[in-house]
């Protein structure tokens, strides 16, 4: 008797250790089949975000397109300047919105325009980029050396300049471009450059292909200060109180007084180069795109540059 109730409690505690098992592995089912449908899910809601943001970018691009028509400046005052509305995303399988906004990129300062054709500092520029920090409170020697940065030499400028030598002691190692830029976020990776820095200048320079003019009617205040170094605050207010939101009427009229001939033929009143950013929540998934576009003269928007979540 002693045996089979021995038997019998060994039988038992087996039959609870398999349920337990069985139990803890349904459990581990049932989460595993959970990850998998919110993957599934998050997947589904990035496509159907990426179709949106791709949608208004085709929108954005009709709109460029339709600006050129009809207008021969381009100024915060039209269309295109004006912040998306929130508009909602619905059917019968998502919920969700998009909202964006459209920039002039050539209101801010190329910082491809540092160095000419040939690979060479373009030392009005430089000296324009220094004006900028300065506008900005920020150390001019960012100047030289970001014109170190994209020079095509490997010498350092002096006094602010900085090369392969000043780069490869740091950890990690890297090299300076000596080339162009095609995001401005390198610049980040200049020596010297913190974040609060970079954040303050960010929106006001731009990496765009070949040399820009600046559009005056939508350049930011210190860009506008970077024009001449006798350039002061209250000269910035003014001009931004004239151009108000449709423009400046005459370009020549209003900075004749206050740039050189020099600076004066590298000013616009229109825009070649314009960035999309847009914003798609579908469900829980988020999407920021970025679209840079070029205009031509004819009237074709082309997208050369596309990111995600950064410039």
């Amino acid at each position: 008797m002693i045996a089979i109730a021995r038997q019998r409690g060994v039988a038992l505690i087996t039959a609870m250790l398999i349920f337990a098992l069985l139990g803890t592995l349904a459990l581990n089912l049932t989460w595993d089949n959970q990850l998998d449908v919110r993957r599934t899910m998050a997947m589904l809601f990035y496509d159907e975000g990426l179709q949106a943001a791709m949608g208004a970018e085709s929108w954005v691009q009709g709109i460029l397109r339709q600006d050129l028509d009809d207008s021969v400046t381009d100024h915060l005052g039209e269309i295109w300047a004006t912040e998306f509305p929130v508009l909602p995303l619905v059917s019968d399988t998502i919920q969700g919105e998009v909202f964006g906004t459209v920039e002039d990129l050539q209101g801010r300062f190329n910082v491809n325009n540092l160095i000419d054709g040939n690979g060479d500092v373009d030392v009005e520029s430089l000296e324009q980029f220094r004006l900028l920090l300065h506008a900005l409170g920020l150390d001019p020697r960012f100047a030289g050396i970001a014109a170190d940065w994209l020079d095509a030499d490997r010498d350092a400028e002096f006094p602010d300049g900085a090369e392969d030598p000043i780069y490869t002691g740091m950890i990690p190692p890297y090299r300076t471009a000596n080339q162009t830029l095609t995001n401005v976020t390198e610049l980040a990776a200049l020596e010297g450059m913190d974040k609060a820095t970079f954040d303050t200048l960010l929106p006001h320079i731009v990496a765009l292909p070949g040399r820009t003019a600046i559009n005056v009617n939508t350049a930011t205040a210190p860009v506008l200060q970077s024009l001449d170094r006798n350039m002061t605050v209250a000269d910035v207010e003014r001009l931004l109180a004239e151009r108000a939101d449709g423009g400046f009427p005459d370009i020549a009229t209003a900075f004749s007084p206050l740039v050189t001939p020099a600076v004066l033929n590298q000013l616009e009143e229109t825009t070649d180069y314009f960035r999309l950013k847009v914003v798609v929540r579908v469900a829980t998934v988020r999407i920021t795109y970025f679209s840079t576009f070029h205009r031509g003269p004819r009237g074709n928007v082309i997208p050369i540059l596309r990111s995600f979540g950064t410039i």
